[in-house]
C-alpha cells in the first residue's frame, strides 16, 4: 500500500487530467454564458467613522467645520485652531453638512449658550461626525455626562489640535485639560505665533491674559480659565506687528479681564498699550476689550491718555452688572457703584465723547425691588449707547446657584423695564450733521451695507463699494438711529501707511514661508553636497533615457 509520501505529486501539471476541459473549450462555451445576479446579504451601510478606521487611513485630508460661541476670546482660539489645522492640510468648511469632524468651542457664561452647544452635540452624532470639543464649557465641567466619550481640547492646548484631530479621525478618544506653566506659573497659554485663519481677515484679535484674579459667585469662567497667566509684552507686540504685514487695519485686544493684565508678571496695561501704539500704522486703530472696575482704577488718568491717542478708539466696556452695593457684595465683586461712576466720570472728562459699554444681571438671587431700581437710575443718568442686559441663570457648581430664586416672572419683568428704558433714549442724534474719519471693516448683518466705525466706535453705515473696504474714510452723518449711524460720503479714502493688502478669506496668518536670498543661493552652490546631489540626478536621468532607448531598438 502507497505511503503518503508516495501519494504526492511529482509535478504540479499532474493535477489536470487528460479528461479535463481544455483552455479552447473554455473560450469556445464564454458566448453561452448568460450572466446572473449575485445575491448578496444587505451589508451594514458604510459610514463616514468606517472609512477612516482603515489601515489606509491618510491624514490631512479630511474637511473640519469649525463652530465658535461666546467671546472674542473664543473666536481667536478657534482662529488659532483652525489655522494649525489647515496648515497641516485639513480643509476649513462653513459647509457642516459636508465636514468629516466638526470642532465646537464652546461659552459657559450663560445657560443658553451651553443649551446650543449640547444641541450641536446631538446633531453632530445623529449625522455620525467626529467631534471635538473646546471652550470652557467641557474645560469648566469635565464630567459632564453629555461630553462623555468625546474628544477635548483643553482652553490652554489648542496648540495641539492637530493631535487631537488625527487621534478623533482615527477612532479614538483624546482630553487634553492641563495648563500651561513656566517656571511654575500659568502662562497665558499657547504662544501667540500660532498660524491662524481669521474670520475676519482685516482684524487681528489678540488675548493678552487669560484667567481672572476674582471668582464672581455667579461665574462659571473662573472654573474654565483659571487664575490670570499673562503673555509677555513683547509676544504681544510681535503678533501685533505681524498682523499688520499681513494687511490687517484693527487690533481688538481681548481676554476675561484687560484691567487684571500683568498683575503676575509685574507689567501694567498702560505699559503694554504704549508700546503696541508705537507699532500700529497711521490709519489703522486698536480697540481694548472689557476691563472690570477694581484694576481699571488703578490707571485711570494714564487709560484716558491712552483712549485719546488717535489711533486707539475712544471706547471701553465696564460691567457694572448691579447698581446696587448689597448686590454687588453678594456677586462678591470687588467694587462699589462709586468706584464704577468714578471710572466713567474721569474717562468722560479726559476723553471727548468716549463710549462707556456696560453690562447688566436682572434678576440676581438676593436682587430686591430696592436694588433693581438704583440700576435703572443708573441707566437714565448714563444713557449708555451700548447696554447688554442678561436675564440672571444659575450655572452649575457656582455660590449662586445654591441660593432660592427671584420668581421668574419678576425677572422678565425687571428685564421688560429697563429695556424699555435703554430704547426710549437716542444716543447718537446729537451727531447728525458731523463730519467723521470712520474705517470700514465689516459688511452690515443684512448684507446692504458696509461698517464702518468711528473714533468713538460708533457703527456707520456706509455704501456697499468694494474700493471702500480696509479704508479710512471722511464722511457726513445724515441719519441716526438706535444703533447706528449713517455716513455720506466726502472722499474715497485711503489705506493705513505701509499697510498691504489683507490675506484672502481662508488663508493663513503667520504660516511658514521659505525664502531664498542671494547669499543663501551663494552658500548653496558653493557647498559640495550640492554638486554631488545634482551629478547623482543627472545621471539617473541619463541612464533612464538609456534604458528606454535599449528597450524600444530591442523590440
Amino acid at each position: 500500500m502507497p505511503t503518503d509520501c508516495e501519494k504526492s505529486l511529482d509535478d504540479i501539471e499532474d493535477i489536470v487530467s487528460v479528461n479535463d476541459v481544455t483552455v479552447e473549450d473554455r473560450v469556445k462555451a464564454k458566448k453561452h454564458i448568460v450572466p446572473r445576479a449575485r445575491k448578496h446579504k444587505k451589508e451594514k451601510e458604510t459610514t463616514t467613522r468606517d472609512k477612516f478606521l482603515a489601515d489606509s487611513y491618510i491624514p490631512g485630508i479630511q474637511s473640519i467645520y469649525v463652530k465658535t460661541w461666546g467671546c472674542s476670546h473664543n473666536n481667536s482660539d478657534s482662529e488659532y485652531m483652525a489655522g494649525q489645522l489647515a496648515t497641516y492640510g485639513f480643509k476649513i468648511t462653513e459647509e457642516k453638512d459636508e465636514a468629516d469632524l466638526w470642532l465646537l468651542n464652546s461659552c459657559t457664561v450663560k445657560s443658553p449658550a451651553e443649551d446650543h452647544f449640547r444641541n450641536e452635540i446631538n446633531l453632530a452624532n445623529k449625522l455620525d461626525k467626529y467631534i471635538v470639543l473646546a471652550g470652557c464649557v467641557p474645560q469648566g465641567h469635565q464630567r459632564s455626562e453629555y461630553m462623555q466619550g468625546l474628544s477635548v481640547i483643553g482652553v490652554q492646548q489648542i496648540d495641539r489640535v492637530v493631535e487631537v484631530v488625527e487621534e478623533t479621525l482615527k477612532g479614538n478618544t483624546v482630553r487634553l485639560f492641563s495648563q500651561k506653566k513656566q517656571g511654575g506659573k500659568k502662562t497665558g497659554g499657547a504662544t501667540l505665533d500660532l498660524p491662524k485663519i481669521r474670520k475676519n481677515p482685516l482684524i487681528e484679535i489678540i488675548a493678552i491674559n487669560t484667567g481672572c484674579l476674582n471668582q464672581c459667585t455667579y461665574c462659571k469662567t473662573k472654573h474654565a480659565r483659571g487664575e490670570l497667566g499673562s503673555y509677555k509684552p513683547q509676544d504681544i507686540v510681535d503678533r501685533a506687528k505681524q498682523s499688520f504685514k499681513e494687511g490687517v487695519v484693527e487690533l481688538w485686544l481681548t481676554s476675561e479681564d484687560l484691567g487684571a493684565y500683568g498683575h503676575d508678571i509685574g507689567v501694567t496695561l498702560p505699559e503694554l498699550l504704549w508700546q503696541l501704539v508705537k507699532v500700529i500704522p497711521e490709519g489703522a486703530m486698536m480697540r481694548l476689550g472689557m476691563t472690570n472696575p477694581p484694576y481699571i482704577l488703578e490707571h485711570l488718568e494714564e487709560m484716558a491718555k491712552i483712549l485719546d491717542h488717535p489711533r486707539v478708539y475712544s471706547f471701553l466696556h465696564v460691567p457694572i452688572q448691579s447698581a446696587s452695593d448689597s448686590v454687588l457684595m453678594d456677586m462678591k465683586r470687588e467694587y462699589c457703584l462709586a468706584d464704577f461712576k468714578q471710572v466713567v466720570n474721569t474717562l468722560k472728562k479726559g476723553v471727548p465723547d468716549v463710549n462707556i459699554a456696560t453690562d447688566l444681571i436682572c434678576g440676581f438671587p438676593t436682587e430686591t425691588e430696592e436694588d433693581f431700581q438704583e440700576t435703572m437710575d443708573l441707566v437714565e443718568e448714563y444713557k449708555f449707547a451700548s447696554l447688554f442686559i442678561n436675564q440672571f441663570f444659575p450655572r452649575p457648581g457656582t455660590p449662586a446657584a445654591k441660593i432660592q430664586r427671584v420668581d421668574p416672572q419678576h425677572v422678565k419683568q425687571r428685564t421688560k423695564r429697563v429695556s424699555e428704558l435703554f430704547q426710549s433714549y437716542q444716543p447718537y442724534s446729537h451727531k447728525l450733521g458731523q463730519v467723521q474719519s470712520v474705517l470700514v471693516t465689516e459688511i452690515s448683518h443684512d448684507g446692504q451695507y458696509y461698517v464702518a466705525h468711528n473714533k468713538c466706535y460708533d457703527q456707520v453705515l456706509v455704501p456697499k463699494e468694494e474700493d471702500l473696504m480696509g479704508k479710512m474714510l471722511e464722511v457726513e452723518i445724515i441719519e441716526t438711529g438706535k444703533h447706528f449711524l449713517k455716513g455720506r460720503l466726502l472722499s474715497r479714502g485711503k489705506r493705513p501707511l505701509d499697510v498691504p493688502p489683507p490675506l484672502k478669506k481662508g488663508e493663513v496668518s503667520g504660516a511658514p514661508v521659505v525664502s531664498y536670498s542671494e547669499t543663501s543661493i551663494t552658500e548653496c552652490v558653493s557647498n559640495p553636497v550640492f554638486w554631488f546631489s545634482i551629478s547623482v540626478i543627472v545621471m539617473a536621468a541619463l541612464w533612464r533615457i538609456f534604458s528606454l532607448i535599449m528597450g524600444y531598438t530591442g523590440r
